[in-house]
């Protein structure tokens, strides 16, 4: 007896046989063990493809004084940032723009720009395979007197979290919290 007919017996009040009640249950207890095989396939599936996300993105935050168009302007105008880096920057502000960090260390493209809420770039390191690139996003909110940065960082090469995530914080985050004061 399918599952189909335990349901309609049930539903018109007519008595099963203890046999067909035990099959009727079989059906439902393998149906609800494929169900949960798929459930659990997905799931590790879902674990997998986070874990390897994990390996290759990088996601911080940081409340930094000043307005967020003070920020937008320090991260994309080229004496700002070398004044807070410390190193040599040139970066063309608009969309499509190239930019060079850290004396060539750090280059790429702004792919998208809105004025004192978001900056992504194209983004490389020149250690990197030629022709690899990431992407970096800076959101930007304000926060009473202050601005929340939220950075994702996705799609860098394998082996380099740790690395960036360090040096984000390092070469980023520490010395523009120091310059915006």
């Amino acid at each position: 007896m399918a599952q189909n007919d335990w349901l309609n017996a049930v539903s018109t009040n007519r008595t099963l046989s203890r046999r067909q009640m035990m099959v009727s249950a079989g059906v439902g207890v393998a149906g609800l063990s494929i169900v949960g095989r798929v459930v659990r396939a997905d799931n590790a599936a879902a674990k997998e493809k986070s874990a390897a996300d994990d390996a290759t993105s990088i996601h911080q935050e940081i409340d930094l004084k000043g307005s967020p168009q003070r920020v937008y302007e320090a991260l994309l105008d080229s004496k700002q940032f070398s004044a807070f880096t410390g190193a040599p920057a040139e970066i063309h502000r608009e969309a499509g723009g190239a930019f060079s960090c850290f004396g060539g260390v750090i280059t790429g493209r702004n792919v998208e720009l809105i004025p004192g809420r978001r900056i992504v770039q194209a983004w490389r390191s020149n250690g990197w395979t030629e022709g690899s690139y990431s992407i970096v996003k800076f959101e930007l909110t304000q926060q009473g007197s202050e601005t929340r940065l939220v950075m994702d960082h996705r799609g860098f090469p394998d082996g380099k979290r740790e690395h960036l995530a360090a040096g984000w914080k390092e070469h980023y985050w520490e010395p523009l919290a120091k310059y915006l004061g």
